[in-house]
């Protein structure tokens, strides 16, 4: 009797634990990579959605935190934006700093498949504010 219920009890906490998995959806991101980014729009004729941030940076993990993780963003950036996050401090990131002249964090720019600037904005925006950035971009 103690074995059955102890089955059942672990079959529902692995239910839980996938149905909770597929209910929370984020935006998939290339990470710390705007050469495989490029790659990918151009083989896809995707625009590209870059979160350029710093890890010290306070509103940049509440983005990561709530705004990339909302169920309906995620699925508007995963379905039209190849997405890339990049550290401004690291890798190519201080090099891209420089080349799109970064003044604060977090910052989200869009660029159409061959890397031409076409949208952008500064600090931390809740969901629905992003999916409105992300149709405007796509109507640029």
């Amino acid at each position: 009797m103690i074995k059955h219920i102890c089955t059942l009890a672990l079959a529902l906490c692995l239910f839980i634990t996938v149905k909770a998995q597929t209910n929370n959806k984020q935006i998939n991101f290339i990470e710390d990579s705007w050469t495989t980014a490029l790659k990918q729009a151009a083989a896809q004729n995707k625009y590209i959605f870059v979160d350029a941030y710093a890890t010290w940076c306070g509103p940049c993990k509440m983005l990561k935190a709530t705004t990339f993780k909302n169920n309906k963003a995620a699925e508007f950036f995963n379905r039209n934006f190849v997405n890339v996050a990049i550290d401004m401090e690291k890798g190519q990131g201080p090099q891209l700093a420089r080349q799109w002249r970064m003044q604060a964090y977090p910052t989200l720019l869009v660029f159409d498949a061959k890397g031409n600037f076409v949208s952008g904005t500064v600090g931390y925006i809740g969901a629905k504010d992003l999916i409105r950035f992300g149709e405007d971009a796509l109507q640029k």
